[in-house]
């Protein structure tokens, strides 16, 4: 039994797999858990960021907590109002990416996309050790295992993900509800105390307080909403993914959307307003949150509750990016500036080569920081606000030219949002250049020309193949085949009987070495040739070198030269073993000649596989 594969050197036709149906396709739930941890979790970190800047103008700065933290939630209703436009005018996905592309130009679209995948890559690395982070807390003799544990983590969520985005929302939807579930239990509880009921979690531990507290300023408050706005992480993650939602998908996304912004807007409100009642303190080695807790809810099994939520919530919020990059990859591989490999579906609607290399760049992450949260912090959050910015901008020149109903306000709004975001991208960047945001700055403009180094491949392939124009009909051509053989076997037979059926002629070749050993073999072989007389001539190619690549390539050149018109193909038979293990015991003669004549040649190349 035999099966015929084509190879010429270009890369062969792929069939997607077939849709298997809107049961591996999201609903607003499950689209919840699956596309809004990274926003969800952002909670454990946006408040904290807001208080350690305030930090700075000591207790009286602290006032300043919900002021900023309103700002940041009227930013978030802005992000959240644009997002729900930017999944109606674009269902395919790509958020930032697609709004720039039809609005702002080729340029932009480029650093919208680049923005957001060195977001997403950081957000898993992020993600991953921050969660690790908090269990190394609470067992502190795991510290110095943490990278191991880190990688762990991520290969258990790139394993989830590689069976679907359903199977990985139905796995994380538990731990969502119970994280969010905790929060609001806790602002809940915390609003009806008027003092704190523990201070057991920051007991003994060191205020960071400034001594010689400076004053609230403009630059200060500026400074604090920036921070802050890193819970606005994850806001853009369900308009890049609107294609993984169950039908109508746009309306599902847009759902999702509102429900994300109105629990992540609750929290962050909440958890500010329970700040300014218990007049907390940031302290050393005591998370924000933890303190919160505690207040709220005492330092019981509660407590003990929502931190392990926390942890929970926090490594897995890496699945954000595992939702809406792929996405992104697709269609950036779609439009020619990655490989098309990256456009490829597997079952269960599951982009793998995209959940494959997000796993392998942030594992090297992982690697380089150490498992170490700090180091990677600095380079985090600026690129999704250059997507904002890129998104709300692009969304104003659409209203413009749509000319609907309400037009001017709702470009009045987008645009706001747009000066907004790009505020706190210029702040961002510029508290944080020295500590690694430099990086970002670097990695940006190198991620914008790597693609555009694709895109002029792509199109220097095209415009040889043709692509967009007519070819001319078929014609049929001489052919000649040409079949490498060693022995006389049944592989031998059934390598003929497919060439005669493929061309005109069929020549067998077989490279004879100068050893005595060789020479012997190959005389052996031209004599049993001779008998067995399959009708097909044999021919010997001498070769100085032990090499089996080479005589081949020449004598198929020297065809390509004596017989213009002919159509040459090599067809190279190979014994396939049943036992996969038993494929390591071959020579793997026909991958090297395979590989030879592709790479010298214009041949086609035929790989005859007979399955033992």
């Amino acid at each position: 039994m035999s099966a015929l594969t084509t190879e010429n050197g270009a890369a062969p036709a792929v069939e997607e797999p077939p849709d298997t149906g809107a049961r591996h396709k999201l609903t607003t739930v499950t689209g919840l858990a699956a596309l809004s941890l990274d926003a969800m979790a952002s909670v454990a970190y946006g408040p904290e960021a807001i208080v350690l800047v305030l930090a700075a103008a000591g207790g009286y700065g602290l006032g300043f907590t919900l002021p900023v933290t309103l700002a940041i939630a009227g930013l978030l209703a802005v992000l959240v109002a644009s997002y729900r436009q930017v999944i109606v005018a674009f269902p395919d996905g790509g958020g930032s990416y697609a709004v720039a592309k039809t609005h702002l130009g080729r340029r932009t679209s480029l650093v919208a996309a680049g923005s957001l995948v060195l977001d997403y890559v950081l957000n898993v690395a992020v993600a991953v050790t921050a969660g690790v982070a908090a269990l190394t807390s609470a067992f502190p003799e795991l510290y110095g295992d943490r990278l191991w544990i880190c990688l762990a983590v991520l290969v258990l969520i790139t394993a989830v993900n590689l069976r679907g985005i359903v199977d990985s929302a139905r796995a994380f939807i538990v731990p969502t509800a119970v994280f969010v579930g905790a929060i609001l239990v806790m602002i809940a509880v915390g609003l009806f105390r008027d003092a704190p009921v523990s201070t057991a979690a920051s007991a003994g531990h060191a205020s960071v307080l400034a001594d010689n507290a400076t004053t609230v300023g403009a630059l200060l408050l500026l400074k604090a909403f920036a921070s802050g706005c890193s819970a606005l992480t994850g806001v853009e993650a369900i308009a890049n993914a609107v294609p993984s939602f169950r039908a109508p998908a746009a309306r599902r996304a847009m759902r999702a959307e509102v429900a994300l912004g109105a629990l992540l807007g609750v929290m962050l409100i909440g958890l500010s307003v329970l700040i300014s009642r218990f007049g907390l303190q940031p302290v050393e080695g005591v998370t924000v949150l933890a303190q919160l807790t505690d207040a709220s809810l005492g330092h019981n099994w509660a407590f003990y509750v929502v931190q392990f939520a926390t942890m929970v919530l926090l490594a897995l919020s890496a699945n954000t990016s595992f939702g809406g990059l792929p996405v992104l990859l697709k269609l950036l591989a779609r439009d020619n500036y990655l490989p098309h490999v990256f456009g490829l579906k597997a079952d269960r609607q599951v982009h793998r080569h995209g959940v494959v290399w997000l796993a392998v760049v942030s594992a090297a992450l992982l690697v380089f920081s150490g498992g170490d949260t700090n180091i990677l912090v600095p380079l985090f959050a600026i690129g999704v606000f250059v997507g904002f910015t890129i998104a709300q901008t692009g969304m104003v020149l659409h209203w413009r030219q749509e000319r609907g109903p309400k037009w001017a306000a709702k470009a009045l709004l987008n645009g706001l949002g747009a000066v907004l975001t790009g505020v706190s991208a210029v702040v961002v960047t510029a508290t944080k250049f020295h500590d690694g945001a430099w990086l970002i700055v670097i990695a940006l403009p190198v991620l914008v020309l790597a693609f555009e180094a694709v895109h002029r491949a792509y199109g220097k392939i095209g415009e040889r193949l043709g692509v967009g124009r007519i070819p001319e009909p078929p014609h049929r051509e001489r052919s000649l085949v040409l079949v490498p053989v060693s022995s006389l076997t049944r592989l031998t037979s059934e390598a003929l009987t497919a060439a005669v059926s493929l061309g005109d002629e069929v020549r067998a070749l077989t490279v004879c070495h100068p050893d005595p050993e060789d020479q012997a073999a190959t005389e052996a072989l031209e004599r049993d040739w001779a008998l067995w007389n399959p009708g097909v001539p044999l021919v010997r190619l001498s070769s100085e070198r032990r090499s089996l690549g080479r005589p081949i390539t020449a004598y198929v050149r020297d065809l390509e030269t004596t017989e213009p018109g002919t159509q040459v193909t090599v067809l190279i038979p190979e014994a396939e073993p049943e036992r996969l293990w038993q494929r390591a015991l071959q020579n793997q003669r026909g991958a090297v000649v395979a590989h030879a004549v592709r790479r010298d040649t214009n041949a086609v190349v035929c790989r005859l596989r007979f399955r033992c």
